[in-house]
């Protein structure tokens, strides 16, 4: 918006650009298994029914319910996060119940969920908030067969409208498990990176300004393969500006078609990370963004100082086996905690300038 004041002294009148800065957070969680008591053709989803052996029933899901949308607004602070990309989700049901048989109802999130060819029923979404957000268009990007392995989820690749007027392409992921050896099951990680870079590779070419978040649950390290070569996402550089002459010309060294990974300096630190794997921390959870996002000049940014992991209390338990800290899962083996996920969530701060 714009006003006119008058210069009292020089008898002139100038237009002076009032800028509004609109809260627009970014949040991505592994929800560990959001199954409802219903059986999904089709679907091997018999561990979590009511006769099975974890005895999941309507209280306990209603209690997951609950907590999730407790957490999602604790990290929203002040503010609903605009955008929550979830992975571990069974199905539209699942979401309608959270978004509108929650206490997440009064935040008036709309979703989008992928309907993959996983075997256990589990996709991935995205929540939205429409006043910051405006939907134009969602697909999911289907992971072919590799193989001998089990089919995995697809990708959901969401565009939508900011109220600067610029279009965001989001893409949720959730890659496939290390289940049955890390070292085994890579190469299908490294494939569905493949597949993932092939798709942000046209978003960053194809669009005349492209602004681009991936995040979700990769299963893997930030300096594992799939992510720091195949994706080829890398550390915010510290020094965003190189000179290029000895006069005052310089060149970002960020590119706006490269990849940029907000968390990975951060999880160069000991104990940093969304997961606990047997006593240690580490990072499976990511939030990747291409280099247009980087530029602090523009009315839509971000940085790697802004984004963190959540550790809200409540999130967390004592270790009993390893001692400090762990997260709060719903069932630890089979027995029921009451907990929420076992892994934390993770965030980001956008500045979203409107003139």
């Amino acid at each position: 918006m714009s006003f006119f004041i008058v210069s009292l002294c020089l008898g002139q009148t100038q237009e002076v650009s009032i800028k509004t800065r609109i809260p627009f957070r970014v949040m991505e969680w592994n929800l560990e298994n959001l199954f409802d008591t219903h059986h999904d053709t089709l679907k091997n989803d018999y561990e979590f029914l009511p006769d099975a052996i974890r005895h999941w029933n309507y209280t306990k899901y209603k209690k997951k319910l609950n907590d999730i949308a407790r957490v999602i607004t604790a990290v929203g602070e002040w503010t609903p996060p605009a955008l929550v990309g979830l992975c571990e989700v069974e199905n539209d049901s699942v979401l309608r119940d959270l978004t509108r048989r929650s206490p997440l109802k009064e935040l008036g999130y709309r979703y989008i969920i992928t309907h993959s060819p996983d075997q256990r029923g589990i996709d991935v979404a995205l929540l939205y908030q429409r006043d910051v957000f405006k939907l134009l268009t969602s697909r999911s990007i289907t992971i072919p067969p590799f193989k001998q392995h089990r089919p995995t989820r697809d990708l959901l690749h969401v565009s939508g409208l900011l109220l600067t007027g610029d279009t965001l392409d989001v893409i949720v992921c959730h890659f496939p498990s290390r289940s049955g050896g890390t070292k085994e099951s890579e190469p299908y990680r490294l494939y569905t990176a493949q597949i993932l870079h092939t798709a942000a590779d046209s978003i960053l070419h194809t669009r005349l300004h492209p602004q681009l978040i991936i995040m979700g649950d990769f299963n893997d390290y930030p300096t594992n393969k799939s992510i720091q070569k195949v994706l080829d996402a890398q550390e915010v550089p510290i020094t965003k500006l190189i000179s290029v002459t000895s006069g005052n010309s310089s060149i970002p060294s960020i590119s706006p078609l490269k990849l940029y990974h907000l968390l990975a300096r951060k999880a160069k630190s000991h104990n940093f990370g969304s997961y606990k794997y047997h006593g240690e921390w580490g990072l499976l959870d990511h939030l990747i963004v291409s280099g247009t996002l980087l530029n602090e000049s523009s009315d839509f940014y971000t940085s790697d100082k802004k984004a963190d992991i959540s550790h809200l209390p409540f999130l967390l338990t004592k270790d009993e086996k390893y001692g400090d800290n762990e997260p709060f899962r719903t069932y630890k083996g089979m027995k029921y905690q009451g907990g929420i996920s076992d892994h934390l969530p993770i965030y980001t701060d956008f500045e979203l300038i409107l003139h």
